[in-house]
């Protein structure tokens, strides 16, 4: 453990409150000042050192606190980190919380320990043993530039914040790493442990399972099953699992859903600096764990069935889950791009979403961005640090009905990005990997064929609930009927066996519920997904209490 203070009293005070609990398992250093910390772990570094807790106060001359955590996680990623401040300077504490995601901030004076001080690194020291290795042991990946499977196996990785290190199966350190696992180029992509375990052309459920993912349930039964581990998901296992009810989550890819995958939400109430979706995304998870909900990923849910006082939902492989009640959080999905060319080469120059790991790919060449919502917008602010050109395709006549305002004032300021409304990508080309695409602009009335080396596409949302046939009512698009659009002319559905209407997100089977994009007529925001998950959850205790 490691805590910064230019005060000489504060340094000794926390230094020996440090020690008096933790001692025995852990080294405690005490640094001056930010240069004279960051010497010390860069000392750790090289000596193979683990860095567990970092404790800095924030009012140090030359470099505050929220400066030096900021360097410091460069060095130390996985150690936990906490701000020292004054009660003056809650305003410290909230940046701290945007710059360098501090995991809480102390005030001083701390005393006693044993109430202010000891709990916090308590929780600190817990969080970090549960990742901590992860520093350490990265998973390798061994694969082609343009190979879809070995792109999909390093964006489930990135999604699901699993460290791993790519090597190029035609370069010496890769040829060197199918050699020790006996295999050739054509079982790529090979997936190596950290415990030296390799995995030729895997699943991902193949991958999570050797990477230490949970992707079996603990118990048969439980209070809720939440299936889709997007905002509104997430949300409702907080909620869930700290009000007592036995939870557990399902998620077919990745915990985060498509908010998972945006390089930058600014407009998430709590962070005026803007948030990644993967940062929003592992607090929230980490914050679900902490109240014991259960996650499982890799699991596909396939069926939902009412059997009595139960409602069971069905995996693909057969298995089955049971509870009291069903939150059905899966959100959207983006919808293809129907085009000669596309399907071919999606995952070798086409991608659905931001795949923020073909960020540096794109260095030097011209990308193009097809959608006009904010997830694009952000998708191109994102690409625009990396590739020449970026351009954002949009088949509307304007971005202003789709996007929120901040973002389109962002994106005139670029010079690298160009926007092309009333315009379409009709056919994409390519060998190996994408090469060009061609365009239609209906203003002008003319198609032009130009060079591209990544396109990734926006369009669109489709809740993808094929597999509720039969289970749940729907609208003609899929989405989810919940409470109040269930009712015609007072009547309430068909089936439906309760002496009352429908809570407000509660579908056509009583005990399933409803939360975010995936509902029908829901606001297709982050923060409304989350709050709708936090509301369902209340309407599952008024359910369970009713029983």
């Amino acid at each position: 453990m490691l805590t910064v203070d230019d005060d000489p009293a504060v340094s000794r005070a926390v230094a020996r409150d440090l020690r008096r609990r933790y001692g025995q398992d852990y080294q405690i250093l005490r640094a001056s000042s930010g240069a004279e910390a960051l010497d010390a772990l860069r000392e750790i570094k090289l000596r193979g050192g683990r860095l567990a807790v970092m404790l800095a106060d924030y009012r140090m001359p030359q470099m505050n606190g929220v400066e030096f955590l900021e360097q410091a996680m460069d060095l130390f990623p996985n150690a936990r980190r906490a701000l020292l401040t004054a009660y003056a300077d809650t305003d410290a504490a909230i940046q701290a919380i945007n710059l360098v995601d501090v995991d809480h901030y102390l005030l001083k004076p701390w005393d006693p320990p044993e109430e202010k001080l000891y709990p916090v690194v308590d929780e600190l020291l817990a969080a970090w043993q549960a990742a901590g290795e992860r520093e350490v042991d990265e998973v390798k990946v061994v694969g082609h530039r343009w190979s879809a499977p070995s792109y999909r196996i390093r964006d489930f990785l990135a999604r699901n914040l699993v460290p791993y290190r790519w090597f190029p199966a035609d370069e010496p350190e890769g040829r060197r790493l199918l050699d020790a696992a006996g295999v050739g180029p054509e079982a790529i992509p090979l997936v190596v442990t950290p415990d030296g375990r390799a995995l030729a052309v895997p699943t991902a459920a193949d991958v999570a399972a050797a990477v230490g993912m949970t992707t079996a349930p603990v118990r048969d039964f439980y209070d809720l099953i939440i299936v889709g581990g997007g905002p509104a998901g997430l949300g409702a296992a907080v909620y869930g699992a700290s009000e007592g009810l036995r939870t557990v989550l399902v998620e077919r890819k990745a915990i985060g859903g498509q908010a998972g995958q945006s390089s930058r939400i600014e407009n998430y109430l709590g962070f005026p600096d803007g948030v990644s979706g993967a940062q929003l995304t592992e607090r929230a998870r980490r914050q679900a764990g902490r109240f014991a909900a259960e996650v499982l990923t890799t699991r596909d849910v396939v069926g939902l069935e009412a059997r009595g006082p139960a409602r069971v939902v069905r995996f693909a492989d057969g298995a089955e889950l049971s509870a009291h009640t069903v939150i059905l959080a899966t959100g959207v999905s983006y919808r293809p791009l129907v085009a000669p060319g596309v399907a071919e080469l999606t995952g070798r120059g086409v991608y659905y979403g931001s795949a923020a790991t073909e960020g540096p790919g794109c260095a030097g060449t011209d990308v193009y961005i097809v959608g006009g919502a904010n997830s694009a917008g952000q998708a191109a602010l994102f690409f625009s640090r990396y590739a020449r050109t970026v351009t954002l395709v949009v088949r509307g006549d304007s971005l202003e009905r789709s996007m929120s305002y901040y973002l389109i004032q962002q994106l005139a300021a670029i010079g690298n990005i160009q926007v092309r409304t009333r315009c379409q990508v009709v056919q994409a080309y390519g060998e190996e990997h994408l090469e060009a695409v061609t365009l239609c602009d209906s203003k002008e009335g003319t198609t032009s064929t130009v060079e591209a080396g990544h396109l990734f596409v926006f369009i669109g949302a489709e809740p993808r609930t094929d597999w509720l046939d039969g289970a749940v009512h729907r609208d003609p698009h899929g989405f989810v009927y919940t409470g109040p659009d269930l009712l015609t002319d007072g009547r309430r559905p068909a089936g439906w066996d309760r002496d009352r209407d429908p809570f407000y997100l509660e579908c056509s089977v009583p005990g399933i519920f409803a939360a975010g994009d995936v509902r029908a007529n829901s606001v297709k925001r982050v923060a409304s997904a989350v709050g709708e998950g936090a509301m369902a959850v209340t309407l599952v205790h008024t359910y369970l209490e009713a029983q």
